[in-house]
């Protein structure tokens, strides 16, 4: 999975860069969101219904589509240059606000199963931090995710 996302995201030799559409922009988004499910080495099913339920309601796909790209995420290692990846490629096509949605949304996964363990919260500041989004932006992302949850 890993490596088609690359694939996607990677400009053929001699072709001009094309704009990625929606659903690679979810994919991007929900592939960052699997990372942070697999953190804290206890994947828990309240975390990936969350992500499941994100990916349908903010991203507009399929259940289906959401059961697909989760499934295929969570059938591969971990690559942790990905996240470089997939944070450029949002940097690239959302604006401070949409990559402060994204962001609280990463929150609300971290959220879903009721705890913050402290290596969830070290990778959603470097996710933040990779997004370009600030201290301040990060605290209200927190905040407002956990005041939904």
């Amino acid at each position: 999975m890993i490596e088609r996302l690359k694939q996607l995201f990677a400009p053929s030799e001699g072709d001009t860069r094309e704009v990625p559409d929606q659903h690679q922009l979810a994919v991007a988004a929900t592939a960052l969101m699997v990372q942070l499910s697999r953190v804290d080495n206890n994947e828990d099913d309240r975390e990936l219904q969350a992500i499941l339920d994100l990916a349908v309601n903010v991203h507009n796909v399929t259940r289906e589509e959401a059961e697909d790209i989760l499934q295929d995420a969570l059938s591969h290692a971990d690559d942790a240059t990905s996240l470089y990846e997939f944070t450029g490629q949002i940097n690239e096509h959302l604006d401070q606000s949409a990559k402060q949605s994204l962001l609280e949304n990463i929150w609300r996964v971290a959220f879903a199963d009721g705890r913050i363990d402290k290596y969830e919260e070290h990778l959603i500041r470097r996710m933040a931090d990779l997004l370009h989004l600030n201290h301040r932006e990060y605290m209200q992302a927190r905040h407002r995710a956990e005041a939904a949850s």
